[in-house]
């Protein structure tokens, strides 16, 4: 059959009006390479114009600055078909046999897919691409299967009629691919030789043919990527196999989900109210300016995530009521408070400190992102009233009365209770926050303290980084009477992304963090409920592990039928009431 092949220039200039005019979702598809041109079949393309995407070509370039500035504006991305890949990549010597090996495309290919998986784009694997997919979340690939597959294997490579069915393959039932499908028994074509070997971490397969050999890995619920053996494209476009044209309209309308996300990100200001960034700041060099491995929160992770602000809290661990050790909590928490200020101004170009949120909207306008201080765990005041106002004038938004253990102003739900709730000193501390317009945080409080501290506080309070009792019963938990409580006195509780807090006996998904999320508005309404990551203090969850992936939350609400509007109070505006309301009342007294 005749090769037909689409280069990049007229792929290009075709598909940009349609991507001017409407809110389709825009794929970009890798291309195979020559010394003249980039090139890629034509069935690609056809796949994703019918199933209603709007298909760009991504050109061949190591350039990461153009490929960033590409990836940024896709909403999905097909890995496509080609040249065998170097073995290399997975540790091994790569086969005299292999004649096909493209190192040039191989550090393309895993570019793209890095950037792509930095902001949590929808990924397709087509043959080669699943390939690409497996080696690079740490799996390994045959390298050619009819000389090293322990067992007799079928045919897989056949060159001829490949829009046509050559062998089927065997779907597993749980799986994104039976609910694609709808079915166990699939006909497939097939044109490799190399394929997968062992999934990689994060990943399971899904589709066997009859002699064993892996034909489709997936990465849900965690990751939206699939990886497929055969060429699906061939099939939809060219044989009009609605089997094919399914996986195509699948894989369009997840694109079509993060396409929707980013617009509510782009659309609406959106917070992290917990990080624990500082931390890393004494056992690591690290510079919140660059993307760094170390941590869950930096600009660049924040940026690929469409995350505009995060409340960067200094944390001091629980010590001895000492004299000496107050002091030194003390001196510790403004020494962190002056770092986090250095690198914010070390980079002032991308962010900015932020005390309120209008500062944060116009933060927002300038494309910087807003960085609000805090304190977590009220020991760092000491014995001394006056140190409130310090930290305020620091820029200082909320403190967090305790952590584990009781301190000098309130029983904590780790350890032995000490004052039945809060102490006589804590009572002033409330009153000065309510004062000095500063957000008091409940999280590590007792039960005991959260209940004392919304009879004494003037003002609405938050819980920062806390999660359901109902739904994972631990002490760090609320109970739904202290939901309701909360809401009833205008507070907002953010949900936790610690594994521990969400769930038992496994580790917690993203999935199971909207399911806290859920529970609160289904308990007390869309109004009261928000999320706190913890990250860089323990936080981070399988899907949203880091600030780049905050977005996954948005897709997954988007999914369950959630509005923009209930969108935008959990991503932020719940939390803004709230600061908002403690601020003005401060300004009016």
């Amino acid at each position: 059959m005749e090769e037909v092949f689409t280069d990049f220039s007229k792929a290009t200039l075709f598909s940009m009006p349609r991507m001017q005019q409407g809110n389709n979702p825009v794929i970009g598809l890798s291309v195979n390479i020559s010394e003249e041109n980039s090139k890629l079949h034509e069935a690609y393309i056809r796949s994703v114009i019918d199933a209603g995407g709007i298909p760009i070509l991504i050109p061949a370039t190591l350039d990461s600055d153009v490929l960033s500035g590409i990836i940024e504006n896709i909403d999905g991305l097909i890995l496509t078909g080609g040249a065998d890949v170097d073995g290399r990549y997975f540790g091994e010597e790569t086969l005299t046999e292999l004649t096909d090996v493209d190192p040039f495309r191989d550090a393309y290919d895993f570019l793209l897919l890095r950037l792509a998986d930095d902001r949590q784009i929808p990924v397709l694997g087509i043959c080669r691409g699943a390939q690409v997919i497996n080696i690079a979340f740490g799996g390994t690939i045959w390298q050619d299967i009819d000389s090293q597959y322990p067992s007799e294997a079928i045919e897989h490579k056949i060159l001829t009629s490949r829009e046509k069915p050559v062998h089927s393959i065997e779907v597993e039932k749980n799986s994104v691919l039976y609910s694609i499908f709808g079915k166990t028994t699939l006909s497939v074509n097939s044109r490799h030789h190399q394929a997968i070997k062992k999934s990689a971490d994060g990943f399971r397969a899904t589709a066997f043919s009859s002699d064993g050999i892996i034909e489709a890995i997936e990465g849900y619920p965690c990751k939206r990527i699939i990886g497929v053996q055969w060429h699906p494209e061939n099939m939809a476009s060219e044989d009009d196999n609605e089997d094919m044209k399914s996986l195509f309209n699948f894989f369009v309308k997840e694109a079509g989900l993060y396409r929707k996300a980013k617009e509510v990100h782009d659309r609406n200001l959106t917070v992290d109210s917990h990080c624990d960034t500082p931390m890393l700041f004494e056992n690591h060099t690290i510079n919140i300016g660059r993307r760094d491995l170390a941590a869950q929160v930096d600009l660049p992770k924040m940026y690929e995530g469409k995350l505009d602000a995060v409340f960067i809290a200094v944390y001091l661990p629980q010590g001895d009521c000492s004299h000496d050790s107050y002091l030194e909590a003390t001196n510790k928490a403004f020494a962190l408070l002056e770092e986090t200020i250095r690198q914010i101004n070390h980079n002032i170009q991308y962010t900015g400190l932020a005390r309120s949120f209008i500062e944060a909207d116009i933060l927002k306008k300038e494309n910087r992102k807003a960085i609000f201080l805090a304190v977590e765990n009220g020991y760092a005041i000491g014995q001394y009233l006056a140190n409130i106002e310090k930290f305020k004038n620091t820029g200082v938004t909320y403190i967090t009365l305790c952590h584990n253990g009781a301190n000098i102003i309130c029983d904590s739900a780790s350890g032995s209770p000490v004052h039945g709730g809060l102490s006589n000193f804590g009572r002033e501390v409330v009153r000065e926050m309510n004062r000095l317009g500063l957000i008091i945080d409940l999280s590590h409080s007792a039960e005991s303290t959260f209940y004392d501290v919304l009879q004494a506080s003037s003002t609405p309070v938050i819980c920062s980084h806390s999660s359901v009792r109902s739904l994972c019963d631990h002490p760090r938990n609320l109970t739904d009477d202290q939901i309701k409580l909360l809401a009833s006195k205008e507070g907002v509780i953010q949900i936790c992304l610690y594994s521990g807090f969400l769930v038992k006996d496994r580790n917690a998904t993203a999935q199971d963090a909207v399911d806290h999320i859920e529970y609160v508005i289904k308990l007390v309404g869309p109004d009261h409920v928000g999320i706190g990551s913890d990250f860089d203090g323990g936080g981070g969850i399988n899907g949203c592990n880091g600030s780049n992936e905050i977005i996954n939350i948005t897709v997954e609400l988007l999914r369950r039928g959630y509005r923009e509007t209930d969108i935008a109070k959990i991503l932020g505006g719940n939390l803004r009431r709230v600061v908002d309301k403690v601020q003005r009342q401060a300004e009016l007294n």
